[in-house]
């Protein structure tokens, strides 16, 4: 006998929760300066980090995990 499971529609993936999707998310978060400053500040201790040989996860990542 073979058995047919009904499938309950899903969202698409991009979408969340409160029905905002991903590309409308970025968008508030790239006009928000404190989220602009921190991403730049990221990116250049990434790139500082590979120059130097650091391995991940340096102080940084230890202090941003703190805030949590």
């Amino acid at each position: 006998m073979i058995m047919v499971t009904r499938e309950v529609p899903r969202r698409p993936k991009s979408e969340n929760r409160l029905g905002i999707t991903e590309l409308e998310a970025l968008r508030a978060k790239i006009n928000n300066e404190e989220y602009v400053c921190e991403a730049i500040q990221r990116i250049a201790l990434i790139l500082s980090n590979e120059l130097l040989d650091i391995p991940q996860g340096g102080n940084y990542e230890q202090r941003r995990n703190g805030r949590r």
